[in-house]
């Protein structure tokens, strides 16, 4: 059996992820389950003293309304320590620092969360130790297989824990409700019935200030890589057996492994754009090229979009199209299953049909099922019509369920070493692509909905 984590090591812990995410959530898992006792120890090279610290503390549970005893226990007892996470040294004072059975939460960037991973592979560790790190998992498929190696030299699997905030528990629970617990969806779910699914996450924020991470990163990186390849992986994957780690993330990688590029050709599979100079709500935003931290010539996009085909019996010739950008025109966050239209209408319908579709929306995650309708004023035309239901948004934020998880040294949230290298190895082909200049960097006026000419997504 796994043992359950009684002391959280945040490394980086004076960043904005810590107190903006990580702590937040800590306040909130604790104001939800009482019964815990969770010791916080908090690092970075910054100077804090612990005075300091517990504000900062302090200043994110009340962000989130966090009290009750393990609370105020928290707050009275955490405690902050200055080192170097890249120093062997230092690793071994916090991990010594940290009450029984410890996790290290590396809130860094990852490059400097790799030399802290070389650093633990000169020091004994204590029994038990949980590693999590922050997305993205390497830089390529093969600094991917890199950092597995790597981590594997250091805990065994299950006590890693690749970070995707993604992959809440509510929100995995709701696609799987969906899918396994209707026998009208399960029986249609594949390529007789279905036409096309796409996975939607666009954003009305432009860069807002992120260029050190973002322009070396990009869309395709940043969200397509992980945060779309997982909620995919989940929507198409075959039925696991059980709701248990090892079979959830089995099914997951089992169909990463299926999934390709469309037709195994990046050029026509997909499209790149950035935006330019426009106007958003009001507000006005610059070219992204001449936004401060940016190197054009790097021509990172902010708009990506990449089709893929899944070679299985259930998925075989349905295009899954995932497509996330920037500072557009309106906010738009779902996965939408189009289904195969309708054989025959009889004569005497009239009006347009559509092809039904079932929208599943996240933040807040909620359904909509679209479907065609006798007119109510002449059911000889016909309508659109929305079935629509609210998910429960359940009692913790994403991150608090992605901390619970690895407090109670359960995987299942978190992606898994191999399922890391498959994100890498499907996008590789489209990173090549537009590295060599195959696919053209296309420009969109900041708050419209894209670059003229791309056809608009259902």
């Amino acid at each position: 059996m796994t043992p359950s984590v009684d002391t959280l090591v945040i490394l980086g812990a004076s960043g904005d992820l810590t107190s903006r995410l990580l702590l937040p959530a800590i306040g909130q898992l604790l104001t939800d389950q009482p019964h815990r006792t969770l010791s916080l120890l908090g690092s970075s090279s910054e100077e804090l003293d612990d005075a300091r610290w517990r504000d900062v503390v302090r200043k994110a549970f009340e962000s989130v309304e966090a009290k009750g005893d393990a609370v105020e226990r928290i707050l009275k007892e955490t405690r902050y320590v200055v080192a170097d996470a890249t120093s062997a040294e230092d690793l071994k004072g916090l991990l010594a620092d940290a009450q029984g059975v410890p996790a290290l939460y590396f809130a860094l960037p990852p490059a400097v969360a790799a030399k802290a991973c070389d650093a633990l592979g000169g020091i004994e560790l204590p029994e038990g130790l949980a590693l999590a790190l922050e997305k993205p998992f390497g830089t390529d498929e093969k600094s991917a297989v890199a950092l597995n190696e790597q981590l594997a030299r250091l805990v065994p699997e299950d006590r890693i824990h690749r970070v995707d905030h993604f992959l809440g528990r509510s929100s995995v629970f709701n696609l799987l409700g969906v899918r396994f617990a209707n026998s009208l969806l399960e029986p249609v779910w594949n390529s007789h019935h279905i036409d096309r699914v796409d996975v939607v996450y666009d954003e009305t924020l432009g860069l807002e200030g992120r260029a050190r991470y973002y322009d070396t990163a990009g869309a395709l990186v940043d969200m397509i890589q992980s945060h779309l390849l997982q909620v995919m992986a989940v929507l198409a994957m075959e039925p696991p057996s059980t709701l248990g780690a090892a079979d959830l993330r089995d099914a997951k990688a089992i169909l990463l492994r299926a999934t390709r590029v469309w037709g195994g050709d990046p050029v026509t599979g997909s499209r790149r754009a950035r935006y330019a100079a426009g106007e958003i709500d009001g507000r006005s935003l610059p070219a992204y090229a001449d936004e401060q931290g940016v190197v054009p010539e790097r021509e990172t996009e902010t708009l990506a979009e990449v089709t893929l085909e899944v070679d299985t019996w259930r998925w075989k010739g349905v295009p899954f199209t995932l497509r996330s950008g920037k500072a557009l025109g309106s906010r738009r966050r779902e996965m939408v299953i189009t289904f195969t239209p309708a054989q025959q209408i009889p004569t005497g319908l009239h009006g347009e049909s559509e092809p039904a579709r079932l929208r599943l929306l996240f933040a807040p995650d909620s359904m909509s099922l679209e479907l065609n309708i006798n007119g109510t004023d002449d059911p000889y035309v016909l309508e659109r019509a929305a079935l629509t239901a609210d998910f429960g948004p359940g009692a913790l934020l994403a991150y608090a369920e992605v901390i619970e998880g690895i407090l109670d040294g359960d995987p299942s949230l978190s992606v898994r070493g191999d399922t890391a290298v498959e994100c890498w190895r499907i996008v590789e082909p489209v990173v090549k692509a537009w590295k060599d200049d195959l696919v053209p960097l296309e420009e969109y006026p900041a708050g419209s909905e894209g670059p003229e000419g791309w056809a608009p997504l259902p």
